[in-house]
């Protein structure tokens, strides 16, 4: 097989250079979401509103266990892309070695976790009665598939660090035809409802898996690594823990706070309970753009930064947050006056539809507040400072996003069009955050000048 070229984000044009890495991150991202939406839509095909509920709510949980371990992985990412642009390819090996034990242990301990309390999990999100069996059935079986997800986000995690997006976006390609055909299979010939669904899912990634470690043998990457270097090394492990460790810190209390958001929804009752996971669904979409936009702005600040090339990082920063704002005009666009349209894509269900159309209206404008947020996530990642992105994340989730979606359930005549607008308004003042994190930053880079 021919050899897939890394991006080299050290000379040549920044903009060709992030889009480059950007379009196929976007596209993996965009196939690893299609998981919970092709299991969403396929329930909502052959099942009723308490299969999508317990779909929407069981997946939205699992997309929470997911970012987070990318986010952990994130440190990994960071670390190799500062060897390489340092020419450091045994440290960067080291790296590997490192991550790949790290994660495997942390993989078990969240496999037992996630097994022996789904039940209480369930509980803590005060899923509607209708849907507590299925959810808690669906989160089990996912559950036992924690490793499979891990093994590929570890993998995605090296790759992007040494430049190569391509890779991760054929297995996740792979990955998500084998899903989809699970999920017509196990949900709409078998009719195993929710348990079809997530039986294709956990089938899905194990295949993706298997085939990525097999591809992979045969790359030569820039990357000094044998099965030898499996072990800790303290300073690589130091080094991805300082950045890792502060990201998914930060990613676990805003998932966390979205959980928060989608119990407090729950409790107005089973359609906007329903209607919140399809708007939720259609939003793992639409915050693709942002997050790709972040991955692409942590490897290319990593690299340059390495290579200590501070000024090509600063304004590899500023062309992704322009690049990307110029797109979220576009789909605010669409998720504002198109809600409807993409709601009925995963139901028939008129009142269902209606209240993911309202949620989407309230959130939309986040489609273009995030691209700018994210790329001041990515710029403190890539530069290795992930303490400011954890508070930023705190901060938001527990003193702006929470409080606010409460204020907003609890007016007269709620709808899910103002619990919508707490996304947006936590992401202002995110922003701000930055900002300040920024003018601290320039101060002290004068100061040693």
């Amino acid at each position: 097989m021919k050899n897939v070229k890394e991006n080299s984000f050290l000379e040549g044009s920044i903009f060709g250079a992030l889009i480059r890495f950007a379009v196929p991150v976007l596209g993996a991202l965009i196939l690893q979401a299609a998981y919970g939406a092709v299991d969403l839509m396929v329930v909502g095909w052959f099942g009723d509103a308490a299969s999508i509920s317990a779909v929407g709510t069981g997946s939205g949980f699992m997309q929470m266990v997911t970012f987070i371990i990318t986010s952990l992985a994130m440190g990994s990412t960071v670390v190799i892309g500062q060897h390489i642009g340092e020419q450091k390819p045994e440290e960067a090996g080291n790296t590997v070695g490192t991550t790949i034990l790290l994660f495997a242990g942390i993989g078990v301990v969240m496999t037992v976790v996630l097994e022996l309390f789904a039940g209480k999990i369930v509980g803590i999100l005060q899923v509607p009665a209708e849907s507590v069996d299925k959810t808690i059935l669906y989160l089990r079986i996912c559950s036992a598939g924690i490793l499979v997800i891990i093994a590929y986000n570890v993998i995605s995690g090296v790759l992007r660090g040494v430049g190569n997006a391509n890779l991760p976006f054929l297995f996740v390609g792979i990955a998500c035809v084998v899903n989809i055909i699970g999920d017509l299979l196990l949900v709409g010939v078998c009719r195993l409802d929710v348990a079809g669904a997530a039986l294709a899912t956990v089938l899905a990634q194990l295949v993706s898996v298997v085939l990525s470690a097999a591809i992979i043998r045969r790359q030569k990457l820039p990357i000094s690594f044998s099965f030898a270097q499996c072990r800790i090394y303290a300073r690589e492990l130091k080094l991805v823990l300082r950045v890792g460790v502060p990201i998914a810190i930060q990613e676990t209390m805003v998932q966390i706070s979205f959980l928060v958001v989608n119990t407090i929804v729950n409790q107005m009752g089973l359609m906007p309970s329903a209607g919140y996971g399809i708007a939720q669904k259609i939003i793992s979409f639409i915050m693709l753009v942002p997050s790709s936009v972040m991955q692409s702005v942590s490897a290319f600040v990593a690299q340059n930064i390495g290579a200590g090339q501070k000024e090509r990082a600063w304004k590899g920063f500023l062309t992704a947050m322009g690049t990307g704002c110029a797109v979220g005009v576009v789909i605010f666009l669409g998720g504002f006056f198109g809600g409807s349209a993409m709601s009925a894509v995963f139901t028939d269900d008129m009142e269902v539809i209606a209240q993911s159309a309202d949620y989407l209206k309230g959130f939309s404008i986040d489609c273009i507040l995030t691209c700018v947020l994210f790329s001041s996530v990515g710029y403190f990642n890539g530069r290795g400072r992930s303490i400011p992105v954890m508070l930023q994340g705190l901060s938001s989730a527990f003193c702006i996003r929470i409080p606010v979606s409460i204020f907003m359930s609890r007016l007269p005549n709620a709808s899910l069009i103002l619990v919508g607008l707490a996304t947006p308004i936590t992401t202002i003042y995110g922003i701000l955050f930055f900002v300040i994190c920024f003018m601290i930053l320039k101060q002290k880079e004068k100061r040693r000048i």
